[in-house]
């Protein structure tokens, strides 16, 4: 069956209604979406001196159609107001037509460190005569990957300190590896091994570091995003203010790093939540990102991944776009062992690595959108308030419905702090009680 992103009113729901929503929109049995949590043999397996499993909250961020396709999107984050305010941006490019996206070929970088160069031009010169021979030396360390399809398609030798008469210089080789749907670092990892003896004889050079990179520029995901102004209307601005408040949102952020590193933590608050949900490294991802976005301001230094613009037609749409490294993968990993991990790719419905870099971006563009919007309009801490508000509710032992009324209780006056919440709870409850006795009067 065909899956539809689009489910009305799911926030309203309560949890089981959600699972049975969300359950019927991929044509599931509800019970396939209870996650079983990780158990602590298999964690013990995973990482050094376990003494416990920490749990975050697993939720899907709707409305999102790329390329045409709907995708239900999860989303493993502890900051409120995450999901939401994804889904309502993407609901908004959906009426734009949705995004558009495409993905580079996962091309992963092995690199080998070469010290102590005598001579590095003609170590250089070696390197790339012998181009083929380090190649099928690069496949032979990993034949499956071959069948797969991938393999080594290529090498690079950087001279990153040239030698002189009193000094040896330093070179780095890039072996460009095409990693299909890993992530990849293990496979480039035994390549770099596989090669560096034969790179350090031909360059008669010290063998340094054998690691993957994980700058991953041959690996990178566009996608645009068009927004009727309409759209981003508020109560209290015109579709074209927030717009127009967004497009200079994005400028400052092009001329400031300052503003830049913020910006571009609105991204990673989406695309993180979705990497951390599917089992992938975001650590990786998000040195990948920040180091892609050093020379992307318009003053040459560190920039934003996203910028916005008012479409150059007669429309008046806002235009989004945002380039950045992606190295995912869909097999291997913590997928092989994490059931979270494996349900959330379910509810994703993809299997390509490629497909789940551009849902990534996705849900990156969009949580930029939705903290641009707020700021060009009401504030981005009317928001997060709001939300922060049930988190306090909880926090002072509220539970059911009574979590949604210290919240909006809160809210309503503006003060949102735990000795706040603590007194609403308890004049609730008072209420509540004393209503009980006079025969359920409230």
């Amino acid at each position: 069956m065909t899956r539809s992103s689009r489910i009305p009113g799911f926030y309203k729901l309560p949890l089981a209604e959600r699972r049975e929503k969300l359950a019927a929109a991929m044509g599931v049995d509800a019970a396939e979406l209870v996650a079983p949590l990780l158990d602590e043999e298999t964690a013990n397996h995973m990482v050094e001196n376990v003494f416990a499993v920490y749990g975050l909250p697993l939720g899907v961020a709707l409305n999102f159609q790329i390329n045409g396709t709907d995708y239900l999107v999860p989303m493993c984050v502890e900051e409120p107001s995450v999901i939401a305010a994804a889904s309502n941006a993407a609901k908004m490019v959906r009426e734009g037509g949705g995004f558009s996206a495409e993905a580079d070929e996962p091309i992963m970088i092995s690199q080998v460190q070469l010290d102590g160069v005598s001579d590095t031009l003609a170590a250089t010169q070696a390197i790339d005569a012998h181009a083929a021979e380090i190649i099928r030396i690069a496949d032979a360390a990993y034949p499956s990957l071959v069948v797969r399809g991938g393999g080594c398609r290529g090498l690079e030798v950087r001279t990153l300190k040239r030698s002189t008469a009193h000094e040896p210089g330093m070179l780095a080789v890039h072996l460009y590896v095409d990693v299909r749907d890993a992530m990849g670092a293990n496979l480039v990892n035994t390549i770099a091994e596989a090669v560096a003896a034969r790179l350090g004889a031909l360059a008669d050079a010290d063998v340094g570091l054998r690691i993957l990179s994980n700058l991953a520029d041959r690996r990178c995901v566009r996608v645009r995003c068009r927004v009727p102004a309409r759209c981003l209307a508020t109560d209290s601005h015109s579709g074209e203010e927030v717009r127009d408040g967004i497009v200079a949102a994005s400028r400052f952020a092009e001329l400031d790093p300052y503003r830049a590193a913020t910006h571009n933590k609105g991204i990673m608050n989406g695309v993180d939540a979705v990497v951390i949900a599917t089992g992938n490294d975001w650590r990786s991802v998000e040195a990948g990102a920040h180091a892609y976005a050093s020379d992307k301001g318009e003053n040459g230094g560190y920039g934003p991944l996203a910028t916005w613009r008012v479409a150059d037609d007669e429309s008046g749409d806002l235009i989004g776009r945002i380039e950045l490294p992606m190295a995912v993968g869909t097999v291997g990993g913590a997928l092989r062992v994490h059931p979270g991990a494996r349900l959330a790719l379910k509810v994703l419905g993809v299997e390509r690595a490629s497909d789940l870099a551009m849902v990534m971006a996705a849900a990156g563009l969009a949580s930029n959108m939705a903290a641009l919007r707020a700021l060009a309009s009401e504030g981005i801490q009317k928001g997060h308030m709001s939300l922060h508000a049930r988190s306090l509710a909880l926090h002072v032992g509220a539970t059911g419905d009574m979590v949604d009324r210290v919240a909006e209780e809160m809210s309503r006056l503006g003060d949102v702090r735990a000795e706040v919440a603590q007194q609403i709870l308890e004049r609730l409850r008072g209420r509540n009680g004393h209503a009980h006795k006079a025969g359920g009067i409230s």
